[in-house]
């Protein structure tokens, strides 16, 4: 079966309120301020308590604001809600991402193996928070910016997938061009290529650079993930243009897994890749 997202599809004419993930963040703030009004504290004293400002409280009671998982946490515990707030955590977590990434971020939080091929641009996994920053900026049309500070704080969670117990295995193959191209400027771009190197030496990541002068390459068709599930299944996503799609078909799977395979073998090794990361490092 392959299943379509298409939910992003006139996103310019969409009001906040009509975003899909919106009613659990505004029942979250709702039950939120029950919860404070019943303890008796003001926005101030309780923001006071957690270290977040009155406006940050109010926005979040407004469902103006996506509360972080630090916050939830703390106000739970502040407040006594015996679990009532963390609870939605997870569903309020995932409202954080673009509709159209809703479902593949929940299967990347929990996997056991990700196969990642990069085009465009760096995997969101592996960015720098400049990086992030510069990339969801330069989005058109204009993203406001409180969803540019949703988004990179929810950019940046994922990567917690990097430390996890266990860790999940994980391998990129990203093009050459994706390393060259300064998105951000050439400081940000250096920084990001050192994040990459240190990151493919953790062990359970693998990361392969498809130079641009390789004659083959057998996904031309564009980006793609593999995703292996905790629950045994293995999933692929793609996307373009802010549309995205999950595939279980056995089908079209298995195509993709050859793809990516041979990719792999078309690739630089990965200490081949991190050689090449240095030398262009060293570049001017």
């Amino acid at each position: 079966m392959t299943v379509a997202r298409d939910e992003e599809a006139g996103r310019s004419r969409q009001r906040p309120e009509d975003e899909p993930g919106a009613g659990v963040v505004t029942a979250f703030g709702r039950q939120l301020k029950l919860l404070r009004t019943r303890a008796g504290l003001e926005r101030t004293e309780f923001g006071r308590r957690l270290g977040y400002s009155a406006e940050t409280v109010a926005s979040i009671e407004q469902g103006r604001r996506i509360p972080q998982a630090r916050f939830i946490e703390r106000a739970d515990e502040v407040l006594g809600a015996g679990g009532l707030l963390t609870a939605l955590k997870e569903e309020v977590g995932r409202a954080q991402y673009p509709a159209y990434f809703r479902d593949a971020a929940r299967l990347e939080a929990r996997a056991t193996a990700l196969n990642l091929y990069a085009v465009f641009a760096v995997p969101g996994l592996l960015q720098t928070e400049d990086y992030a920053r510069a990339v969801f900026q330069m989005q058109r049309p204009l993203l406001p910016d409180e969803i540019i500070e949703q988004r990179l704080d929810a950019r940046l969670a994922r990567q917690q997938v990097f430390s996890r117990k266990p860790a999940p295995l994980m391998s990129f193959v990203i093009e050459e061009a994706v390393l060259r191209r300064p998105l951000g400027g050439r400081k940000v771009m250096r920084e990001s290529l050192e994040r990459i190197l240190l990151t493919a030496q953790l062990r359970h990541v693998e990361v392969q650079v498809m130079p641009i002068d390789r004659e083959d390459n057998a996904a031309l068709g564009g980006p793609f993930t593999l995703i292996d599930t905790d629950k045994g299944q293995r999933v692929a996503y793609a996307e373009v243009q802010d549309d995205s799609r999950l595939y279980t078909d056995a089908t079209k799977l298995r195509e993709l897994e050859a793809r990516y395979g041979i990719l792999r073998s078309q690739a630089l090794t990965p200490s081949e890749s991190s050689a090449f990361i240095e030398r262009l490092l060293g570049e001017p």
